[in-house]
């Protein structure tokens, strides 16, 4: 079935309430920091409730690495409106502490002053703890403070039965899905250098935060205080970002759910000798990190994509895949956006759901290693030169000019854009296309580039200019409080989140040996719904 057809089958307005249906989340890293922009060292908020429990308010690698996170919504300004409450109502409970507004951070010191997030007392929390312990232990606690968006994507059933009735599938719905959102992800990696290109904005860092690290960065302008390559887009992504050495030679396959699971499954039981070097367990007996295997659990692989499923009491992240299903995907490549009080705006969102939509739509066929190898050249040309006018991209194993494959890109979306305008009856769908293929033509439009312009022209240092936008978007969020019936939702959350906390910690019947022993306990899964 072709992507003609598959647009076909959509155009009908019996059909358009299906795209209108689209459901996005967004989860969002900031770091808690100092006036004097290093990073915060206070425990997590009691007012913003339990890290371990919350809905909305958490905590990622570090005690200072704040992670807010919108229910799933059909409604992007429901989704905005939502972040920003949450940013309203931290920004009362976070005295003399800014959010900071950039992926990559600053002022930092030695690993060791960077707190590890805590989460009680319970099994489940000491294990999220020692996780993020291992993290460091294995790669160092500077790369967890990186920050950036994840966005959370998925379609209503009622596409996907149209879809199916369309190709005369015989699956069950949830094996149907499943293939669907893994063709997704096939073609999602083909193609996101794009939304490196058009939506990163971490071109330039601070000097501490490659002290005593090779790189090839070079200072901005004459300030030795800024480093940047020229035409970077999104350090974050590169190799002073979420990468590893030991996860390089782990080949993911992602061309149906049985080789996906297969080939993480495989790293969750290998034993990796430099791990088994750190040891499980210091000389007093505490956890270093979870296992010596290659990964300790599924999340530890960096990916700019996962395929996600809700897990139930008791199941990991992976069972509940093969069991139930993809419910939703995961998009990881977003830089935080310093531009923007919450770094994302509506426009940004509806070109994500163009892009996702169309990597749906378009044929998949499946990959293979060679192809594997060339996704991550491409994503490593963009990173590092995505704004040089003449860069060219692999593609089918030949090199092709980054501008004239984005604007073949774009030009393929835009029937997706006007399928979705229809549905939503306006126009920004389209219009936002357009915008983007202006920053295709002219890199000057893209964040990465506005960002070391306001650099340069404003003669601001990386932190200098950073610290800047920090305050601007304080006040923003100040200057819009929030309702009463608002505070004290959030208050009410924040108060269940302790009690749900309390419940957890007091039902735990297990050691903490017993608790890891029965979670990594050999386990057999099965297809059944």
């Amino acid at each position: 079935m072709s992507f003609e057809n598959r647009l076909a089958a959509l155009e009908g307005s019996n059909h358009l309430s299906a795209l209108k249906n689209i459901a996005r989340g967004i989860e969002k890293e900031s770091l808690r920091v100092e006036v004097s922009g290093h990073l915060a060292k206070t425990k997590h908020p009691s007012a913003l409730g339990s890290a371990l429990t919350h809905p909305s308010i958490t905590t990622d690698y570090s005690e200072a690495l704040l992670e807010f996170i919108t229910a799933p919504s059909a409604s992007i300004d429901q989704v905005l409106n939502e972040l920003e409450e949450i940013h309203s109502y931290t920004y009362q409970h976070i005295n003399d502490e800014l959010l900071w507004v950039n992926s990559m951070p600053c002022q930092l010191g030695d690993d060791d002053s960077i707190p590890v997030a805590q989460y009680g007392n319970s099994n489940s929390g000491r294990m999220k703890t020692v996780y993020r312990l291992g993290l460091g232990h294995r790669y160092g606690r500077l790369m967890q403070t990186i920050a950036g968006i994840h966005y959370n994507f998925s379609v209503p059933d009622e596409l996907w039965l149209t879809l199916q009735a369309l190709q005369g599938s015989q699956q069950s719905l949830k094996d149907f899905k499943t293939e669907g959102y893994f063709a997704l992800i096939r073609n999602f990696r083909r193609y996101f250098w794009l939304l490196l290109y058009l939506f990163g904005a971490a071109p330039a860092v601070c000097k501490s935060f490659v002290r005593g690290r090779s790189h090839e960065l070079v200072p901005v302008s004459n300030d030795s205080h800024s480093l940047h390559l020229p035409y970077a887009t999104s350090l974050r992504m590169g190799n002073l970002g979420y990468q590893s050495d030991a996860q390089s030679s782990l080949i993911v396959c992602y061309n149906d759910i049985g080789q996906y699971s297969k080939t993480l499954r495989g790293a969750l039981q290998t034993p990796y000798q430099a791990y088994e070097e750190i040891g499980l367990k210091d000389t007093q007996g505490n956890y270093q990190q979870l296992t010596t295997n290659l990964l300790q659990i599924e999340n530890e692989f960096y990916s700019p994509i996962r395929p996600k499923r809700t897990a139930a009491a008791g199941e990991t992240p992976l069972e509940a895949l093969e069991k139930h299903g993809v419910e939703y995907i995961e998009v990881r490549c977003i830089d935080l956006n310093p531009l923007l009080p919450c770094g994302i705006d509506k426009q940004t969102i509806e070109f994500l759901d163009t892009f996702l939509l169309y990597c749906l739509l378009q044929d998949s066929p499946q990959t293979h290693n060679a192809e594997y190898h060339q996704i991550h050249e491409n994503q490593r040309r963009t990173v590092a030169r995505g704004r040089d006018p003449g860069l060219e991209l692999l593609d089918g194993g030949l090199e092709r000019k980054r501008v004239d494959w984005g604007l073949s890109l774009v030009t393929q979306m835009q029937p997706v854009a006007k399928l979705l305008d229809r549905a939503n009856h306006c126009s920004s769908y389209s219009k936002g296309l357009t915008a983007m293929a202006t920053r295709l033509t002219d890199n000057s439009q893209t964040p990465a580039a506005i960002v070391l312009a306001e650099m340069v022209n404003g003669g601001e240092t990386y932190y200098r200019m950073a610290m800047r936008k920090a305050k601007e978007h304080r006040d923003y969020f100040q200057q819009r409080p929030l309702s009463p019936e608002q505070t004290k939702k959030y208050q009410r959350l924040a108060e269940q989140s302790v009690v749900k906390q309390q419940q957890i910690e007091a039902a735990d019947n297990l050691s903490f040996d017993d608790f890891l022993a029965h979670y990594y306990r050999p386990r057999t899964t099965s297809n059944d719904s």
